[in-house]
């Protein structure tokens, strides 16, 4: 009895939250360009063959735009046990935002760059070193420190029209 206890304990305690991964559907994802203020970047989210969350389109500097954004609505409590976010992905060489909000009324956002390979990649960004951000500037507050995700946001802004591409296999919190 006490295996069976023991094997059932293991199972169902996990010691990452799966944010995203190929088993889940991309289309709860969606897309927030810089059209919403007069921009003319596009991007999409979709789903390749091999299952993986493909972020992808052409930023454009043009009537003052630069950005394109996906975002992701959470409704995730984190333990005083997870401290930072894994990215398993392979980019294209550019630099990219992950972005957190820890409330559905935030305007702000948690924001943390990482920079991408042409190879796979696991990149891990600490909970802590995400900083307030609105719409490009610094706030003077506290880094995140919150016990709930309510949406996260994948963002590039480089301020140069390029194109890009982020394959995503897997977020997790841990």
């Amino acid at each position: 009895m006490k295996w069976l206890i023991l094997i059932s304990v293991f199972f169902f305690v996990s010691d990452e939250i799966v944010v995203f991964d190929k088993a889940q559907n991309s289309q709860k994802w969606y897309i927030t360009n810089d059209v919403v203020m007069g921009g003319l970047s596009k991007s999409s989210m979709e789903v390749n063959k091999e299952g993986k969350a493909v972020f992808s389109g052409e930023v454009s500097t043009e009537n003052n735009g630069g950005f394109a954004m996906t975002r992701l609505p959470l409704a995730i409590n984190l333990d005083g046990e997870k401290s930072k976010i894994v990215l398993n992905l392979k980019g294209d060489g550019k630099e990219y935002q992950l972005r957190l909000k820890a409330s559905r009324s935030q305007r702000f956002w948690y924001v943390h760059k990482f920079q991408t390979t042409t190879e796979n990649q696991e990149i891990e960004l600490p909970l802590a070193d995400f900083y307030p951000s609105f719409r490009g500037y610094t706030l003077d507050l506290a880094n995140f420190s919150g016990d709930q995700l309510k949406e996260m946001a994948i963002l590039i802004g480089n301020k140069k029209n390029e194109s890009f591409n982020l394959e995503i296999e897997k977020i997790t919190i841990r």
